[in-house]
């Protein structure tokens, strides 16, 4: 399996090279081979195909995880009785005198469900709803190369593409509302203010206080801010650099965080817009920043997350509370694109590979939840709405593209939606309508908009929603991968044993 494992390396390499800002000659001939490369693949897993593969997991490495998984339910059964006569002595615990008594003279109170036996009724409703959800699609045409990022405004749909553009789509008539041009490179980042700080802007620009402004970073060194209703850029800051994230930070009275393609930092001021501090936080370029409170998170390209406190109390904004390099985060490579998520204590990965990477920013902890069931698998978004865990698949041999939904805060694996000929999703936006379904936006190769239906809809709906028996168990485990990432299928076990307690997070939970 040697070969196959070169030939799935090369292909992982080729699809980031496909979504690069720009492509060498070389880079370029090394592209037009995907084609033979995924053939001679097909080709090879044929003739190793048989009763001794499963899904690309064969002879040595099937029994390994068969007697992984024997082990792990052996286990499980084992610990099934004293589980009983822990909640059997639990109630018991519960009785008081003067309660009712049943006819064998016993008194009793009635017993409330435990925390555990709620939440695992909670998850199977949840289950049951996903699994009978459907959803129509519609692409939203009018880019040129490929959507780097969105986000969502009401009822709006904000994208940024490598054509260097910005667009503004109308949701609900699936219609180009406004072509945003003015970025001379390509456009890699997007942030949305949330209200109350665009009415500090409408003020200072004179607008209505209704206008919705939203913020673009591009590789031509400048961050734009747009206002929604008119199109108009009312202010360009030019960073000296070329912006590879960004993001908005509602602290105070609020600050822009840029993160370069050389690892700096910078942060500028949101009622001023002046440059109040900059920072080598990174040895690589900086590909994602997310805020959770006075909190801010930043990953790099070559794998390290490094986590921030934010105070309009001091001179320069940002304190680095903790760094995390790619030796504990198990990311970095030859994708070179980390995105992360945010809550409470854990801070969700995506780095490329098969897993979900969930990192505990305090203590380093890191655990890893199973996206996909081979090392075939790329994982280029992770994101969170209520409740839900959304990470997007993409396997390199039939370029099969899929979103995972788990259901938090157990990070228990729910369903799988996909729909014929879905490309690699790269960016994601989510929210919900006023009657409580949900929309989606994927980006990449094509913007595309997901409409839940309600579940009145008699037509069948335009995805696919499976459930994927390989990842039926909650995945988590320790995080120690070979560079080739052959322990990528994980050891199935509770997610209780790795989550948090409430009680350890001193910050509440925040939701991006």
């Amino acid at each position: 399996m040697g070969e196959v494992r070169k030939l799935q390396k090369k292909l992982r390499q080729i699809e980031n090279l496909e979504i690069k800002i720009s492509l060498t000659l070389e880079e370029k001939i090394k592209v037009s081979k995907k084609g033979e490369l995924r053939s001679r693949l097909a080709e090879l897993l044929l003739q190793h195909s048989g009763p001794q593969q499963i899904q690309g997991i064969v002879g040595k490495e099937e029994d390994k995880m068969k007697r992984q998984v024997e082990e792990v339910t052996e286990q499980l059964v084992a610990c099934r009785p004293a589980l009983k006569i822990a909640r059997e002595e639990r109630r018991e615990n519960e009785r008081i005198d003067g309660s009712q008594t049943d006819g064998r003279g016993e008194t009793h109170l009635p017993v409330s469900p435990s925390a555990e036996e709620q939440e695992d009724a909670e998850f199977k409703s949840r289950k049951q709803t996903w699994e009978k959800a459907k959803f129509r699609l519609r692409t939203l045409e009018g880019h040129s190369d490929i959507i780097t990022c969105a986000v969502a405004v009401d009822n709006l749909v904000i994208s940024g593409s490598r054509d260097t553009t910005v667009k503004v789509w109308h949701v609900p008539t699936a219609t180009e509302q406004r072509n945003l041009g003015g970025h001379s490179g390509g456009v890699t980042c997007l942030s949305a203010p949330p209200l109350e700080y665009c009415r500090r802007l409408a003020r200072v620009f004179d607008l209505a206080e209704k206008e919705r402004f939203v913020l673009s970073g591009s590789t031509d060194c400048c961050v734009r801010i747009w206002a929604l209703s008119s199109g108009q850029c009312v202010k360009s800051i030019y960073t000296f650099n070329a912006v590879s994230s960004l993001c908005f930070t509602p602290e105070g009275e609020g600050f822009i965080v840029t993160g370069s393609d050389a690892g700096k930092l910078q942060v500028w001021s949101w009622s001023s817009l002046e440059n109040c501090q900059s920072e080598n936080a990174h040895l690589d370029a900086v590909t994602t920043l997310q805020s959770q409170g006075p909190l801010l998170f930043s990953g790099s390209a070559e794998g390290c997350v490094c986590v921030w406190e934010v105070s309009d109390e001091r001179t320069e904004p940002l304190r680095r509370l903790h760094v995390w390099g790619p030796e504990v985060t198990g990311c970095g490579g030859d994708d070179g694109r980390l995105i992360l998520s945010p809550r409470g204590d854990r801070v969700f990965l995506s780095c490329g590979k098969a897993s979900i990477r969930i990192l505990n920013w305090r203590t380093g902890v890191m655990t890893r939840l199973t996206n996909h069931s081979s090392t075939a698998g790329v994982t280029d978004c992770v994101n969170q709405i209520p409740g839900l865990l959304i990470g997007s698949c993409f396997d390199i041999i039939n370029g099969e593209s899929t979103i995972n939904l788990f259901s938090l805060p157990q990070s228990k694996y729910l369903v799988s939606l996909t729909s014929s000929d879905l490309p690699r999703i790269l960016c994601f936006a989510a929210w919900l309508t006023a009657s409580g379904d949900h929309r989606w936006v994927t980006g990449g190769r094509n913007l595309i908009v997901w409409e839940q239906l309600p579940g009145s809809f008699k037509k069948r709906g335009d995805v696919t929603v499976r459930r994927d028996s390989r990842l039926e168990y909650c995945l988590l485990e320790s995080d120690r991968d070979s560079e080739d990432e052959q322990s990528e299928d994980s050891i199935p076990q509770d997610a209780s044993e790795t989550e948090e307690p409430a009680s350890s997070s001193w910050l509440s939970c925040v939701l991006q």
